[in-house]
């Protein structure tokens, strides 16, 4: 399959144009955070009406539902990013907004224009939204256990704290005079960030999913490996050359730390993983709690649980998920070691959830992983369904649908069949949506059972299919509004296409960059059929000759964590090593030179397409070229940690100051791991900055040459704690640490449990300036607190743009007191060029728009209302008795959002 694309002559300059900058520099219209959607459909209860996020749009889009289809009634704008969406009754609805950190309440009663009468303020990254307890009246939400809004320390850098949250609002009490509502309870669960939710028929229990839950795999550290008689075989690449010790992935069997090969490793891993992955919340409870003991929690359900759903017949939980098989090594064909991961990243599951059992079921197990690698298009790959996602199912729970967002498929079950594990995969039970030959991605799905109707997001084209499932009929395609480019929209099926990527049909890149992030996982993707090669260079930082050199990249490179695809922009060469480049050594420059050039990294993937996804060759160049226009483009969002302000705490500061000082030592911390969001000045239009690394490489750190890496995300890598004494190296814990909520730590191999113990190190202590360069190095002493303040600045580092990004406030006749500090704040950070705000409102059947410009000052998109200072819009909305939210929006796409939708610079008024 070849896809040509439309916009080929888009270059690399177009492509980041796209980026929003920091402070003050230009920046495009568009922001891409590739926010992966969770709950995208919702019908109201009578039926009459369906609900649909407009993710790249930033609004909820309404249907009137007839036998005949759907009739746009309209749309809200909400916040950045909204992913999900809940009906609570017909008169309102509630939408999860992803970026901004905030939920909008809409009033939709039929006959009154729809409009946001609450925003409700929660934290990081709320994903999911579900209605239960007494009535249904209870609000759950899940988030990240951290963010800006949340009225707790997140405690990162304490052990045993589960990184999870459910918020819990009573929807009839939200508290009418607090800024961002009053929740019932926060709840916090002892898992990774979490995503999915689903709600028993009666409402008294709802299911909370953690997100990355991981599979009891970790990483030992190369010089326990060492110790202990070294890493299996084979320990040589495919010329004999010896290679370097690396760590090594084991996983807890229920008995024992075993890897591949199933040696054991018990004495070195001082903690458990519980793997504890849905959790039982009693909603009727006073306030709403986890259920205590065994009967709370659900494990070994999945690595990445993407969604779930009740039968309401038997009150069985289905939840979609993959399963990763990272403890296998090596990738390619295998020709030297035998097997390897190829085409076998992370297997397609759902798993049923009932009275403490969990029943995984294996979508694809037609597959035979140990069979010849077969040319497209086969047999095999039309049974698959990859990246299973959202559900919807029969009142009578007798038949499941399943979106495949990665076969742009409808996978169709018999019920008893999947809980029996007798289903039989075939092409036949499935309903194909592809438009014209093309991908279209589903993502969620809601079944009008009383027309006979399936609804589906499909995320490619930002459409709604219109389904009859009896005939697997599309029978119409409802488009949304889409501000994305063309860059976008072309290159975004090839990271989630498994039916293209590779030959059985079940991996693709999405399947570990996840929506574009990562799985929180290490992989060893060494190929013993390579040979070691010179590391292509520049070097940031090479020791003393007395110091052994490591400048070669082997064959066998041991584990490496999952890199995030966000935010690959001048960030140079790519992978851990820095061993997917374009250019050799010198010259190189930056910003796109050689080395640097990050277009030509990236093509340099295509050998991955062979040799991990598990296609018989590489993808055609049109295609990559679309892929690579598209990734380049993935941001990373605000940091959740550092102050709405972007001040630092005095520890933060003092971290920050370190970081950029030699103190006694050879260099600061930032001689490699360059800090310049600003560097655009240097090198003029576009040009994203630097956020930790400039693309250089490091020869000592391990024994391997290493790219230095971004730190734009070490809050993310949060919750492993224990790692044992490595006494060459590292100081570490000899005793066991208990239950930790990941694997997988810091650094290359994931093998360091924290940023502070890593700073232990000799080389960092040589390097910048702690002991044994006259720091008391004691519990308590001076070596010691500098060590946590320079964590504490790292996990509050810089990002691509200011914290205040997203962020939103909706100002009420009952709270303005409550909401003027907040909205002073947006308009001091837009003062500074960190954002753009703007402000909605209704008038009549009309939302109007305004942009802010300076000066307190706001322009509208309604001709009829001329600039409006700050206190006279606030007047208009109060006079009006209507709400005014606003929201702070990325740098240059004020005027897009608030004035000019379409932007063809006519206001929206005028058209």
């Amino acid at each position: 399959m070849l896809r040509r694309r439309v916009g080929a002559a888009l270059g690399f300059a177009a492509a980041l144009a796209t980026l929003a900058a920091p402070a003050a520099a230009e920046a495009s219209s568009f922001a891409l955070f590739e926010s992966g959607q969770v709950r995208p459909l919702a019908l109201s209860p009578d039926g009459s009406r369906l609900y649909a996020v407009n993710t790249p749009d930033n609004r909820l889009e309404i249907f009137h539902v007839t036998t005949l289809g759907l009739i746009h009634l309209g749309s809200v704008t909400v916040g950045l990013e909204p992913v999900a969406v809940a009906a609570r009754n017909n008169d309102e609805v509630w939408v999860v907004n992803h970026l901004s950190d905030s939920i909008s309440v809409i009033d939709v009663k039929p006959g009154l224009a729809p409009r946001v009468v609450r925003t409700l303020l929660v934290g990081d990254e709320p994903r999911d939204i579900v209605f239960g307890g007494p009535g249904k009246n209870r609000a759950f939400i899940t988030t990240a256990h951290r963010g800006q809004n949340v009225p707790f320390d997140p405690q990162l850098t304490t052990p045993g704290i589960g990184r999870a949250d459910v918020w819990v609002f009573d929807a009839a009490n939200l508290g009418p005079n607090t800024l961002g509502g009053a929740p019932l309870n926060i709840l916090t669960l002892f898992t990774d960030t979490p995503r999915a939710l689903a709600v028993s028929p009666d409402g008294s229990r709802v299911y909370a999913a953690g997100f990355h839950t991981g599979n009891r795999t970790t990483s030992l550290h190369r010089d326990l490996v060492a110790q202990l008689g070294g890493l299996p075989a084979p320990r040589v690449d495919s010329d004999g050359v010896k290679q370097p010790p690396t760590a090594l992935i084991v996983k807890f069997d229920g008995q024992h730390w075993v890897d591949y090969d199933g040696d054991t490793w018990d004495g070195v891993v001082n903690f458990t993983l519980p793997d504890k992955d849905v959790f039982v919340i009693d909603a009727a409870a006073n306030p709403p709690v986890k259920l205590p003991g065994a009967s709370g929690v659900y494990s070994g359900v999945g690595t990445i649980l993407f969604n779930m759903i009740v039968n309401p017949a038997n009150g069985k939980v289905y939840v979609t998920n993959t399963e990763a098989n990272n403890l296998q090594r090596f990738e390619g064909p295998g020709t030297f070691a035998g097997s390897t991961v190829r085409g076998h990243l992370h297997e397609s599951r759902i798993s049923i959830l009932k009275n403490g059992t969990v029943s995984s079921r294996h979508l694809n197990k037609h597959i035979d992983y140990n069979a010849p690698v077969a040319p497209l298009p086969n047999a095999t790959n039309a049974k698959s369904l990859a990246t299973p996602v959202g559900m919807a199912i029969t009142q009578n729970g007798q038949k499941l649908y399943v979106a495949a967002l990665g076969s742009s498929k409808i996978g169709i079950f018999d019920t008893a069949q999947l809980e029996n594990d007798t289903f039989v995969p075939s092409a036949s039970n499935h309903i194909v949506l592809d438009d014209g030959g093309e991908p279209v991605g589903p993502t969620g799905l809601v079944l009008d059972e009383a027309r006979n109707r399936l609804y589906v997001l499909t995320r490619f084209d930002n459409k709604i299919a219109v389904v009859n499932p009896t005939t697997k009929a599309v029978l119409a395609r409802v488009p949304m509004y889409n501000p994305e480019p063309p860059s976008i929209t072309e290159g975004r099926p090839y990271l989630y296409d498994a039916r293209f990527s590779s030959s059985n049909g079940e991996s693709s890149c999405a399947s570990c960059h996840v929506f574009g992030d990562f799985d929180s996982l290490a992989w060893d993707l060494g190929n013993p059929d390579e040979t070691t090669i010179p590391m292509p260079g520049p070097v940031a930082l090479a020791l003393p000759e007395f110091f052994e050199t490591f400048d070669n990249l082997d064959a066998l490179k041991g584990p490496m964590t999952t890199q995030s695809l966000r935010g690959m922009a001048n960030h140079g060469p790519m992978h851990w090593r820095g061993d997917r480049t374009m250019g050799n050594a010198e010259p190189s420059a930056q910003p796109n030179d050689g080395t640097f050039d990050e277009r030509g990294a990236f093509a340099t993937f295509q050998g991955g397409f062979v040799g991990l996804l598990g296609r018989t060759q590489p993808i055609p160049p049109d295609d990559m070229e679309a892929f690579t226009d598209f990734v380049l483009q993935i941001m990373y969002p605000p940091n959740p940690i550092r102050h709405l302000d972007n001040s630092l705490t005095p520890d933060q500061q003092a971290g920050r100051d370190h970081f950029f000082t030699p103190d006694a030592a050879i260099l600061a911390c930032e001689d490699c791991h360059r800090l310049a969001p600003d560097a655009n000045a240097a090198f003029g239009e576009p040009f994203p900055g630097f956020f930790g690394t400039d693309g250089r490489y490091v020869l000592n750190e391990v024994p391997q040459p290493m790219k230095v890496p971004h730190l734009r995300n070490l809050y993310q890598k949060v919750g492993m704690f224990g790692m044992p004494a490595v006494p060459s190296i590292l100081p570490g814990h000899n005793e066991l640490t208990g239950d930790q909520v990941r694997g997988f730590g810091f650094l290359n191999d994931g093998a360091e449990d924290t940023i502070f113990r890593f700073m232990h190190s000799p080389g960092f202590d040589l390097l910048s300036g702690f002991s044994p360069n006259g720091f008391d190095d004691r519990p308590g002493g001076d070596g010691d607190i500098k060590r946590r303040q320079v964590e504490q600045f790292l996990l509050a580092f810089d990002s691509n743009l200011a914290p205040i990004v997203g962020q939103q406030v909706t100002w009420t006749s009952h709270n303005g007191a409550a909401a003027s500090g907040r909205l002073d704040l947006f308009l001091a950070r837009a003062d500074e060029g960190e954002c753009d705000v703007v402000a909605k409102m209704r008038f009549g059947l009309e939302e109007i728009g305004f942009l802010y410009v300076g000066a307190s000052q706001f322009v509208s998109s309604q001709p009829s209302f001329g600039p409006l200072s700050r206190a006279m819009l606030v007047l208009v909305a109060n006079l009006l008795h209507t709400e005014l939210t606003f929201t702070a929006v990325p740098p240059g796409s004020g005027e897009r959002i608030g004035i000019d939708r379409d932007d063809d610079g006519i206001c929206d008024g005028y058209e």
